[in-house]
């Protein structure tokens, strides 16, 4: 009997595009040579559009320069697929994972973020399916339920899915959704109509629904219930890492050096540095 892999779910709650993108591109470096495990980011980001590396500007139908009117971003990125929307009541997971260690190619992995998706869709009684040639993602009907947008680079993966709990759908009617015209944007409180669970539950869920697709037994850590800033921790590792090109790797694990510039930069008392025994440990293994 096959025992199930490792995988370290970050919960990390709302986190801007960008500090998101930046906290993946760490993790994808250091999975890469192994230095971590595989991960899981599951998070939501504030209002936010984004093209993927094909740059179809065109599917967005509104000036760039009215999108703080409605509250939202826009940012540019590597993934593959066209462009989406990411707000809040949407739970979104970032898996960073080495394809090799798993032993499937891009493909195979694509359709079980897709089933991973139908899965708990399914959970509340909602027929999900993947999409047609030519339609990515998830639907129920014609209408998209679930976005895919993933990157591999040297078999390892960021990006990943975006499930639709209960989004603002009228955020959606300002671009082409994932370049497909005539195509509705549904969710699950819409397909379903009925008071849903707590969000983090659903999370939770969705957590469960990869885990098993991919074959994992999860080890989760909470980051968003004790005020992680996912900001300010992609900054310290960005720091470390460029201390680590000027001082001795030993000596840094031996110091109390990431300590200090978490209670130096997050001005807290050291009594609090419990909140990130996470990162400290990411930081020094």
């Amino acid at each position: 009997m096959r025992l199930p892999r490792s995988l370290e779910v970050w919960k990390l709650g709302t986190v801007s595009y960008l500090d998101a993108l930046k906290l993946q591109e760490k993790l994808m470096s250091d999975r890469k040579i192994n230095k971590i495990p595989d991960t899981l980011l599951c998070l939501q980001h504030p209002p936010t559009y984004t093209l993927g590396k094909r740059r179809t500007d065109h599917n967005l139908l509104i000036p760039e320069s009215e999108l703080k009117q409605i509250g939202a971003k826009l940012h540019y990125t590597q993934r593959g697929g066209d462009i989406t929307f990411h707000g809040p009541h949407q739970a979104i997971l970032y898996p960073i994972v080495s394809l090799r260690d798993i032993g499937i190619g891009a493909r195979n992995y694509v359709e079980k973020l897709e089933l991973t998706m139908i899965e708990l869709a399914s959970l509340y009684g909602v027929k999900a399916r993947a999409g047609n040639t030519g339609e990515t993602g998830v639907w129920v009907g014609d209408r998209k339920i679930g976005a895919i947008g993933v990157r591999i680079q040297y078999g390892v993966t960021s990006h990943g899915l975006a499930f639709n709990i209960d989004p603002d759908l009228n955020y959606f009617k300002h671009i082409v959704p994932c370049g497909i015209p005539d195509k509705e944007v549904t969710s699950l409180r819409r397909e379903t109509g009925i008071l849903l669970p707590a969000e983090d539950v659903i999370h939770e869920q969705l957590v469960s629904c990869f885990a098993r697709q991919f074959g994992y037994s999860a080890t989760q850590s909470d980051l968003s219930s004790k005020g992680f800033k996912v900001s300010i921790a992609s900054s310290i590792l960005i720091l470390m890492e460029s201390l680590e090109q000027i001082l001795p790797y030993d000596y840094l694990k031996q110091t109390s050096l990431p300590i200090f510039l978490l209670a130096t930069v997050m001005e807290l008392h050291f009594m609090q540095i419990d909140s990130f025994q996470s990162l400290l440990k990411f930081i020094a293994d």
